[in-house]
């Protein structure tokens, strides 16, 4: 599934356009989510309509602080990410150095949402960006989260 406006998402749109992806399969899925889509998988969790048996897992990677000081403009309506526990399992990658969320306010993510938490250092926001390219280890998680 891609997501479309990148440069001013609105997390409703975004929700309804991972519900209506969601509806459109048979088989159980893993979802991977970075920075604003975190919030986003959040949000569509929190749902009262969302199907959370078609989700196996999610990987959360980078997961942005829509209430940071850091936070671009133009993303609407992810504040406030929803605290609640996902209805799956999930792990949360997250850097000491990312600039759109403090590590702790990605801890507090990960123990709201029951999920693994995975830091690396000094990985800033884990985007080509930031010098990360092919990623073995993420696609070590989400065979994890697979099985």
């Amino acid at each position: 599934m891609h997501q479309s406006e990148w440069d001013t998402p609105e997390c409703a749109s975004w929700v309804a356009r991972l519900a209506e992806t969601l509806g459109s399969v048979d088989a159980p899925v893993v979802l991977a989510a970075h920075s604003a889509a975190c919030a986003m998988v959040a949000h569509w969790a929190a749902c009262q309509d969302a199907e959370p048996a078609r989700v196996r897992g999610a990987l959360l990677v980078a997961p942005s602080d829509p209430a940071g000081s850091n936070y671009p403009r133009g993303p609407v309506g992810f504040d406030p990410v929803p605290q609640g526990r996902l209805p799956f399992r999930s792990i949360v990658v997250a850097s000491d150095t990312d600039p759109y969320v403090t590590l702790g306010r990605a801890r507090e993510y990960a123990a709201a949402w029951g999920s693994e938490l995975v830091v690396l250092p000094e990985a800033g926001h884990i985007n080509v960006a930031s010098g990360h390219g092919p990623w073995p280890a993420g696609f070590d998680m989400l065979a994890r989260l697979r099985s």
